[in-house]
């Protein structure tokens, strides 16, 4: 298949596009040392292509019910921008590639992500790409995040053509499940180093990095 095959193609952010998953786990772990809890690595990697709503759930199932989320959100994003601030957020391999050669091509393409629309677009412009990425589906434009299809069925309103005819790129099994029960023609680029198999079987294509796409 060819991407001349596609209307559109529809982009995940946070690990995809971003290399933000290691900043944020790093904030997040952090902030809960900070707080007094020790919490392992393998923890925050369960945690990618989740929503804040979902999140928040497992770190309040883990810590207890009375453990201070929003005490927690407040100094893990404090931790999290004196990081970034420091060393920027990576942009990932193949990314300004696939975004040239879409551009030359005139097919349209969109990010739809978990994550709120101030969040992204901040992480977008630390990035210094937020040029490239003129139109985002955040998490509050739907009723239900990843891994639930809506907000890639928002996406294509905006982009105005069927789902059936786009390309998803995700990276996490939640963004993965959402694009196969959307409908969408998913090619998974894990960002993880261990590759989820139930991700790689639901996904149509699955590739090591956006170069190879």
């Amino acid at each position: 298949m060819n991407l001349r095959d596609f209307e559109a193609v529809i982009f995940d952010l946070d690990g995809l596009i971003l290399d933000t998953e290691p900043t944020y786990f790093a904030a997040w772990q952090d902030a809960a040392a900070q707080m007094g809890f020790d919490m392992p690595s393998d923890f925050f990697t369960h945690l990618s292509g989740l929503s804040y709503t979902e999140i928040r759930a497992l770190f309040e199932a883990r810590c207890g019910k009375h453990f201070d989320f929003d005490l927690f959100h407040v100094k893990s994003s404090a931790c999290w921008r004196e990081r970034v601030m420091q060393q920027g957020i990576a942009v990932k391999r193949g990314v300004l590639n696939v975004v040239a050669r879409l551009n030359a091509k005139e097919i349209p393409y969109c990010i739809a992500t978990n994550s709120p629309r101030v969040n992204a677009l901040e992480c977008l412009a630390l990035a210094n790409i937020d040029h490239l990425f003129p139109l985002v589906t955040a998490r509050e434009e739907v009723i239900h995040g990843k891994p639930m299809p809506d907000i890639f069925f928002k996406a294509t309103e905006k982009l105005a053509v069927n789902i059936q005819s786009c390309v998803v790129l995700e990276d996490s099994p939640a963004g993965v499940l959402a694009a196969n029960r959307a409908g969408a023609f998913t090619v998974f680029v894990p960002s993880a180093f261990s590759i989820d198999s139930q991700s790689q079987a639901l996904a149509d294509l699955t590739l090591a990095h956006l170069d190879e796409l």
